[in-house]
C-alpha cells in the first residue's frame, strides 16, 4: 500500500531544510578553508614554475642605508591565538598556508601573556603580574629549524632582521643549532653582525657542539670574527674558549680570531678557557683548546684587571695537565694576584674539592716551576687546608728543610684517613719539629739554587729515573 505524495509547500521546506548545529558550521568552514588553500597552493605552485630561480641576494646593511625612505610602516598586526603560534612552532606546512591567506600574518606579532610573580618593594610583597612576550612566525619558525616555513615566509616577504622580544630570526636558529635556517636567512640579507637585545651576535650564541655549522655559514655569510658583546665586550673566540668547543676555536682562529683580545674584565680566551675546565670529565677537551690558543701565540702571562692568570685559573680547577702546559709555556707559578693569592693559593682552597684529581700533581708542578713554600707564620694553615689530600700533604712538607709542629694541623685529618695512612701520619708525628735527614737537605739546596730552571735542568740531568723522582718531589708514602 503506497502513501499519497504530499507535495504542499510545508512539506517541501521540512524536507529539504534542517537546522546546523556548531559543529556542522565548523566543519562546513574548515571544508571551506581546505578548499582555498588548494586553489592557493596551485596557484603558488604555478606562479613558483615560472620564477623558481635563486632570489637575488637583499643588499647589505650599508647598501640599506642609502635606499630613500618609503611610506610610513603601517602599525604591525598582532595575533595571541595559541593555534596559530603553534602552527609555526610544529612547522606544519600545511596549516601555514591556510594561516598566510592573510598577507598581515606575515610580520605579525605574534603575542603570549605570562603571569609572573614580581616583587612589589612599596607593597613589600609579591603580586602577579602580566607580562607580555613578543616574536614573530619567522622566528618560531627560525628557531625550531623549519626551514620551509622560514623558506614560505621569506618568500612572502617577511622582514629578516626584524627583532620582536629582542631577537632576530637569525639569533633563534644559530641558538637551536639549524644551520639551513641560518644559510636561507643569509642568503636573503639577515645582517650576521646585528646584537641582539641582550648585546650578542649571532655568532656569541654559537657556544654548543651542535652549532658548529652555523658558525661556519655565518663566517662565510661575512660576519666579524672578532665582534664583541655590547656589555662584557666578549668575543665569539672567548665564548667558544669558555665552552670548550675545541672546532669552534680552530675555525675561528682560522678566519684570523684575535687570541689577546681582552673582555671587559682584562681577561683572553685563555683565562676564559682555564676558567671553565670546571669538570674532570671535560678536562680534556679544554686540554686541547688550551693548546690551540698557545699555538696560536696566546700568551699565559696575560692577567686581567684583578691579576687573576689564567693560571690561577687552572689550580683553582685542579686541572694538572693544563697547569703543566701553562707553566711550560712561561706562566709565572708565584704570580699574585691583587687579593694577594698565589696559584698555590688556590690550589689549596680546593684540595678537599678534588681529592681524586691528582692535587699533588698541581703542586709538584707550581714547586718545581719556581713557586715559594709558604711562609713559617702560613705553613700550619697550609696544611690544613691539604689534610684531605696525604699525598699533597708530602710534597708539600717535602718542600721544606724542617717539618713543622703538626700540632695545629693534623687534628683535622679524618680518623678513617689516618688508618688508611697510617705510616705516613706517623712519620710526620716522628719528625716533627726535628731535623731532617742530609739526604734531604743536599735535596732542598739543590732544588734552591735552581730555582725557577730545577724542573727544566733536572731534567737534563744523566741520573735514574728514581733519583730524579725524589729530586722532582716524587711522593714516596711516608718522609724519610
Amino acid at each position: 500500500m503506497t502513501l499519497p505524495r504530499d507535495t504542499s509547500k510545508a512539506a517541501v521546506m521540512s524536507r529539504d531544510t534542517f537546522a546546523f548545529s556548531s559543529a556542522s558550521l565548523r566543519s562546513l568552514r574548515l571544508e571551506q578553508d581546505f578548499q582555498d588553500w588548494e586553489d592557493t597552493r596551485r596557484a603558488l605552485a604555478r606562479r613558483r614554475a615560472l620564477t623558481r630561480t635563486p632570489l637575488p641576494p637583499a643588499p647589505r646593511m650599508q647598501e640599506r642605508r642609502r635606499l630613500q625612505p618609503g611610506p610610513p610602516a603601517r602599525a604591525p598586526h598582532r595575533c595571541r591565538d595559541p593555534t596559530v603560534h603553534n602552527t609555526f612552532l610544529c612547522g606544519d606546512i600545511t596549516r601555514v598556508y591556510v594561516v598566510l591567506q592573510d598577507p598581515a600574518m606575515v610580520n605579525a606579532l605574534m603575542e603570549t601573556v605570562q603571569e609572573e610573580m614580581v616583587w612589589a618593594p612599596e607593597m613589600g610583597m609579591w603580586t602577579l603580574s602580566s607580562r607580555t612576550k613578543q616574536t614573530s612566525a619567522l622566528r618560531l619558525s627560525a628557531g625550531q629549524g623549519h626551514s620551509a616555513c622560514v623558506e614560505e615566509l621569506l618568500f612572502r616577504g617577511a622582514e629578516v632582521d626584524a627583532s620582536p622580544g629582542g631577537n632576530t630570526a637569525l639569533h633563534d636558529a644559530c641558538v637551536g643549532g639549524h644551520a639551513t635556517c641560518v644559510q636561507l636567512l643569509l642568503s636573503h640579507g639577515a645582517d650576521p653582525d646585528r646584537l641582539a637585545a641582550d648585546g650578542n651576535a649571532p655568532l656569541h650564541l654559537c657556544r654548543l657542539p651542535h652549532t658548529f655549522q652555523c658558525a661556519e655559514a655565518l663566517l662565510a655569510g661575512g660576519a666579524s670574527v672578532n665582534i664583541r658583546s655590547r656589555d662584557a665586550e666578549l668575543t665569539p673566540l672567548h665564548v667558544a674558549s669558555r665552552q670548550g668547543l675545541e672546532e669552534h676555536v680552530a675555525l675561528l682562529l682560522c678566519h684570523g680570531a684575535d687570541v689577546s683580545a681582552r673582555n671587559r674584565e682584562g681577561e683572553t680566551p685563555l683565562n676564559a678557557a682555564c676558567a671553565g675546565a670546571e669538570r674532570p670529565t671535560e678536562a680534556g677537551r679544554y686540554l686541547r683548546v688550551v693548546q690551540r690558543l698557545l699555538g696560536a701565540g696566546a700568551d699565559p702571562r696575560t692577567a686581567g684587571r684583578k691579576r687573576h692568570t689564567p693560571l690561577h685559573n687552572a689550580c683553582a680547577n685542579c686541572c694538572p695537565r693544563i697547569v703543566q702546559l701553562l707553566l711550560q709555556h712561561g706562566a709565572l707559578a708565584d704570580a699574585a694576584n691583587c687579593a694577594g693569592y698565589t696559584p698555590m693559593d688556590c690550589l689549596l682552597q680546593v684540595v678537599e674539592d678534588y681529592p681524586d684529581q691528582q692535587p699533588e700533581e698541581v703542586a709538584r708542578c707550581l714547586l718545581n716551576h719556581g713557586a715559594l713554600p709558604a711562609s713559617p707564620k702560613d705553613r700550619p694553615k697550609m696544611l690544613k687546608l691539604c689534610c684531605l689530600s696525604p699525598l699533597t700533604l708530602e710534597v708539600l712538607l717535602n718542600s721544606y728543610d724542617v717539618i713543622p709542629p703538626c700540632e695545629g694541623w693534623i687534628d683535622s685529618v679524618p680518623e678513617e684517613l689516618l688508618k688508611e695512612h697510617q705510616s705516613f701520619f706517623e712519620s710526620v708525628r716522628n719528625m716533627s719539629g726535628q731535623p731532617r735527614t742530609l739526604q734531604h737537605l743536599c735535596r732542598c739546596a739543590l732544588r734552591h739554587h735552581l730555582g725557577v730552571l730545577c724542573h727544566s735542568n733536572i731534567a737534563k740531568l744523566d741520573i735514574p729515573s728514581s733519583v730524579r723522582e725524589y729530586l722532582l718531589l716524587g711522593p714516596e708514602g711516608e718522609l724519610r
